[in-house]
């Protein structure tokens, strides 16, 4: 069975690399452009695992981050930050804010297949 990857990104040509990276290595996509969307899909679909961008339209993806960490049935998903924001410190913000992961944009494909790749086996 593929693994569902939720992709929260409001910017489309990031949204579309991201989409076609993760259909090329046999991932099922789904898709939200603001935050509220993220967390509303993430509750309904129970996916796998999420990347979320951090700037969106709405509200922060920290915020999201931390709405799913509040909702039990989301709790558990790994949840990957991925942002153009790379300053120092960032990582390990985000990290110790509750995600499982990090992604600098722009966004290179190996990196991003190995970080993710990384995240699922530790969840197996």
């Amino acid at each position: 069975m593929k693994k569902r990857a939720l992709i929260i990104e409001d910017n489309e040509n990031n949204m579309e690399l991201i989409t076609f990276i993760l259909d090329a290595y046999g991932y099922e996509t789904l898709m939200a452009v603001t935050g509220r969307e993220g967390y509303e899909r993430a509750v309904a679909e129970l996916p796998d695992f999420v990347i979320l961008d951090i700037q969106l339209p709405d509200i922060l993806g920290t915020e999201v981050l931390q709405m799913l960490r509040a909702t039990p049935t989301t709790a558990h998903i790994p949840v990957i930050a991925m942002t153009s924001f790379a300053m120092a410190g960032d990582e390990e913000r985000l990290l110790a804010a509750g995600c499982d992961g990090y992604i600098e944009k722009p966004i290179n494909p190996d990196n991003v297949m190995e970080r993710i790749g990384q995240i699922i086996e530790v969840e197996k």
